[in-house]
């Protein structure tokens, strides 16, 4: 996938790190991304738990202390599970593109188009689609929910997060 992705990106790869600790939270997900000891953000978000695209809604807050940050947030929320993984991104257009190795679940892509103010989510729907049949990805291959949850339903953590 590699080769057909780079031959319509923009831009990339750029290579990086990610250790995503998931706490409890029930009005949506909360993780806590370290790129590094020294670099991470807080992540609140809600989106639908389904296959093929779908609107997200989000609020990021950068940390400089993701350790100390975690610990706290583990004692205040309890941890729901934790995924790492190295991902090479690609920006194609506006779309970045993911190409992840989840550590315990294997090699995904993802596609994420960043909509502009006021656009409708169907828009960035038809687009994704479009890149889908440029990368030859069916629909059949959509998963749905986010890594945590693949890593729940394979017994891999020890509860879902939202």
């Amino acid at each position: 996938m590699t080769p057909r992705v780079a031959a319509l990106a923009d831009q990339g790869p750029i290579e990086i790190e990610q250790d995503d600790t998931f706490f409890r939270c029930e009005r949506g997900r909360l993780k806590l991304r370290a790129f590094s000891v020294a670099e991470g953000q807080l992540i609140f978000y809600r989106r639908p738990d389904q296959a093929g695209p779908k609107e997200s809604f989000f609020v990021i807050s950068p940390t400089a202390s993701p350790d100390s940050l975690r610990e706290a947030l583990s004692l205040a929320f309890g941890i729901a599970g934790r995924v790492r993984k190295h991902r090479t991104l690609y920006l194609v257009g506006r779309t970045r593109v993911h190409l992840d190795r989840v550590e315990t679940l294997g090699h995904f892509l993802e596609l994420e188009v960043v909509l502009r103010e006021g656009e409708s989510a169907e828009a960035g729907a038809k687009e994704a689609r479009a890149l889908m049949t440029a990368l030859g990805i069916a629909e059949g291959q959509l998963i749905d929910g986010a890594y945590v949850d693949l890593l729940f339903r394979a017994g891999a953590v020890c509860s879902r997060p939202s």
